[in-house]
């Protein structure tokens, strides 16, 4: 049987954690540090997700002599915009030893982007052991319980996962926002049931939660006429994560199965956002089930193109959907035997490469 109803979408949770949950604490500076010109213009670059100006802006500011901590934390978020982990890494350890003796908030605020580097790169251990640090040192920080969650939830610890989340709850000021994002990490990883556990009244006082917040409740819940609603609403205001909004939108089109909408959506977006792998992923997907092959190879080759590890695996098995659907079965084949070498446990890739092998 052919891929066409079997292409990957990546995880709603690991797409809104680039947006949302990144650069939660994008403009804390800390402890008095001053922040240059070149700095501030970095900064506000990253918030429009333009990573190219941002770093020049920051290894201006270097050079010229601005506060080096806050200049290589700059860095250092630039590079985790742009799903480069290894650098991020690497430019937060050198904002770190460019501090004072003492460690206070914008340390901590550090240590945390370092943690969720390492959670994007797959360092588990390193990044839950770097968070409990911070969480000892500050029980009620909020994103450290809830990121501490999603690292336990990914590594088959569901009881402590549900801890940390628990207290990001206790300690959050805004807990129908925390709570949306918990039932969506539960939902990736299929805890679909306990997730729904914290919707449960959230909607009983909607005038606090923005539409955006109303229309991914609704998508959860399966209304997805109000999450059109509401997520068209929120698209309307513009603001930040647009992304994220455009995501949802787009994906709320697609359970409607008003494809074409959904690509015109993505196409859209991606005129003036190229950077977004994940995008790319969404329209491909589009394209393939409106029976467009050579626009979803293209799409699914523009998203790989980016570099982007956390979509490199689903982009690369969309891939050899995209050509198997187009009957280019060389191709395909292909494809999937360098699929398999990376990703030799993906038994629906395994199943496929029987079937191909019979073509």
């Amino acid at each position: 049987m052919i891929l066409n109803k079997m292409y990957q979408s990546n995880s709603i949770q690991k797409k809104l954690l680039s947006f949302i949950f990144l650069f939660s604490l994008l403009f804390l500076t800390g402890c008095g540090q001053k922040e240059g010109e070149n700095i501030k213009a970095g900064f506000a670059a990253i918030e429009q997700s333009d990573y190219t100006t941002a770093m020049q802006c920051f290894e201006t500011a270097v050079a010229e002599g601005e506060d080096a901590q806050l200049a290589y934390r700059g860095i250092g978020m630039t590079y985790l915009g742009m799903a480069k982990y290894e650098e991020s890494i690497e430019a937060f350890e050198t904002a770190l030893s460019n501090g004072g003796l003492f460690a206070g908030d914008l340390e901590r605020d550090i240590n945390f982007y370092m943690a969720t580097a390492m959670y994007k790169n797959g360092q588990y251990t390193n990044s839950g052991e770097l968070l409990d640090i911070i969480i000892e040192s500050e029980k009620d920080n909020v994103d450290a319980h809830f990121l501490r969650g999603c690292i336990a939830l990914e590594t088959g610890d569901y009881e402590n996962g549900i801890y940390h989340f628990d207290k990001a709850i206790e300690y959050s000021k805004d807990q129908k926002s925390i709570k949306i994002r918990i039932f969506e990490e539960l939902a990736s990883n299929g805890y679909d049931e306990k997730g729904s556990e914290y919707l449960t009244g959230i909607l009983d006082d909607s005038t606090k939660l923005s539409d955006y917040e109303q229309g991914v409740v609704y998508f959860y819940l399966k209304d997805y006429d109000s999450a059109r609603n509401h997520l068209g609403l929120a698209k309307q205001s513009g603001g930040k994560n647009m992304g994220s909004i455009v995501y949802m939108l787009g994906k709320t089109y697609e359970q409607l199965g008003e494809y074409n909408y959904a690509s015109v959506l993505y196409t859209e977006y991606l005129q003036d956002n190229i950077g977004d792998a994940n995008i790319y992923n969404q329209l491909g997907i589009c394209q393939l089930e409106l029976g467009d092959t050579a626009s979803a190879i293209q799409s699914f080759e523009s998203g790989l193109s980016l570099g982007d590890p956390t979509m490199t695996q689903t982009l690369k098995y969309n891939q050899i959907c995209a050509y198997e659907q187009a009957t280019n079965f060389t191709k395909a084949k292909a494809l999937l035997d360098e699929y398999l070498a990376a990703y030799p446990d993906d038994e629906n890739a395994r199943r496929e490469a029987v079937f191909l092998s019979t073509r």
